[in-house]
């Protein structure tokens, strides 16, 4: 799938013996890429201070030229890669914002959206805060500052019972790592250990195995875990929800798919996805062909169960990086053309089923189809592994108004028009639930409009119909 931003990756590092943590954070982020090609920073503990380096782009480019062997040996270290959901794509807006205040040197890195961004700006405004970006993790570190009275962790309790939409913080001090879930788990957080006791904090497990790490679990929502030279220590936020409401597009498109989330796997959920849609919208096709990456995992696994052979119809340049985390649509639109090609002797005369995550535009879909019309193919039918997306988004997905979204004007049939494909089919939302293992503990708001958090007046005017 190309038409959905990523939000963001975190990870963090806490040792008593290995000194190279800036390194150990540099393989973390390298392997959480996916979740945000726009900018990568490192901050490190050293010597009571939180040395940094940020840059814009990819991290290997980041920390090419010697700038990772700047940075200094140290205890802890915390990494961020960005997409960004608020603020401007600039170096000003990198991460980990770096901060000194009531509590000494902090760092902090964040992944997800917080809604009431500018009330509390503008509270804090009004109380002598000085900002310098135009982003919410910001606005989270001198929140915590200013309500900590000294202690960082009632600082965090505090300022999360402030905060409205989806958190997941690799938070640092000189002495301690903090990580912390909103409470709603909205977005993935877990923790895991190496064999030299360093504890690592990441947004996904896949990173955890990039240190070899051992998982140990995840975060649970509405949790601050502290480590420091006494351990890991738990503490719990007040007045927690029912049930915790993961955005289940990290199933569906925005996790790795080598990773396990809240102990279920993301490969097995999209695998189950294909077959789900091969058992209950299957169509005459000569061969079945996922849309790099995304959809390869489901595709094979509508394959397997379709008895349409797979095959790929689809060749992806690697050194083009994902179409739709650019900044802008011309910019994502301008790139398929030299991130996709159409592999015409795989294709040509054959009838296509194409299996993708999700669409949200159109536009992309629409020249893939076209692409693959041109290479010869005599029929595709498209097959999405999550139902149409209605709604826009503000927790973190960059949807911001229902005019970029096709599924909100359209049906099935009608996309299908749109798109010139022979016929386009949707799983429904009972359908992606059983992907998943039959939780229900989603936020689903995309699909059906309910959201963990109601959209304020800021937010409903933001998103309104255009």
């Amino acid at each position: 799938m190309f038409e959905i931003h990523e939000e963001c990756g975190v990870f963090g590092v806490y040792s008593q013996e290995n000194r190279t943590v800036a390194r150990s954070v540099y393989y973390g982020l390298y392997a959480l890429q996916h979740r945000g090609q726009e900018s990568a920073g490192i901050a490190v503990a050293y010597a009571d201070k939180i040395i940094y380096y940020k840059g814009m782009g990819l991290v290997a480019d980041v920390f090419a030229n010697g700038n990772l062997d700047r940075l200094p040996e140290g205890d802890i270290a915390i990494g961020h890669v960005r997409y960004s959901t608020t603020g401007a794509s600039q170096l000003l807006n990198a991460q980990p914002v770096v901060f000194t205040g009531k509590c000494g040197k902090m760092a902090v890195a964040h992944n997800g959206n917080v809604t009431n961004t500018k009330q509390l700006r503008d509270e804090l405004i009004a109380r002598n805060a000085v900002f310098q970006t135009t982003i919410d993790s910001e606005v989270i570190a001198i929140l915590i500052n200013s309500l900590s009275d000294g202690d960082i962790v009632t600082g965090i309790k505090r300022a999360c019972a402030k905060l409205k939409g989806s958190y997941a913080l690799a938070i640092m001090t000189c002495d301690k790592l903090i990580a912390v879930r909103d409470p709603y788990g909205i977005r993935p957080l877990c923790i895991g250990k190496t064999d030299d006791d360093d504890v690592i904090v990441a947004s996904e497990t896949c990173a955890l195995d990039a240190v070899g790490a051992n998982f140990l679990r995840d975060i649970k929502a509405g949790e601050i875990v502290v480590i420091d030279g006494s351990g890991i220590n738990s503490v719990m936020m007040d007045d927690l929800p029912a049930k915790p409401r993961t955005c289940i597009f990290e199933y569906v498109y925005f996790s790795r798919h080598d990773s396990v989330l809240d102990g279920y796997s993301v490969y097995e959920a999209r695998k189950e996805a294909g077959k789900l849609l091969a058992r209950n919208y299957p169509v005459k096709a000569d061969v079945v062909s996922g849309v790099p990456d995304s959809g390869n995992v489901a595709a094979r696994g509508y394959s397997e169960e379709s008895g349409i052979p797979f095959v790929e119809a689809l060749a992806r340049n690697r050194y083009v990086g994902r179409t739709f985390i650019q900044p802008d649509q011309n910019q994502r639109e301008n790139s398929l053309s030299v991130k996709m090609n159409a592999l015409r002797g795989n294709v040509h005369g054959k009838r296509i089923v194409l299996i993708d995550d999700s669409i949200v535009r159109g536009t992309t879909m629409r020249k893939i189809i076209k692409m693959l019309r041109n290479a010869g193919a005599k029929e595709v039918h498209i097959r999405i592994c999550s139902p149409i997306i209605k709604h826009p988004c503000h927790l973190g997905i960059d949807i911001q108004t229902y005019s970029q979204l096709i599924g909100a004007y359209k049906d099935e049939d009608g996309i299908c028009e749109s798109l010139g494909a022979d016929s386009v089919r949707y799983l429904t939302v009972d359908q992606l639930l059983t992907t998943c293992g039959g939780k229900t503990n989603f936020c689903l708001g995309c699909f059906n409009g309910e959201y963990p958090y109601p959209m304020d007046d800021y937010q409903a005017d933001k998103l309104k119909l255009e």
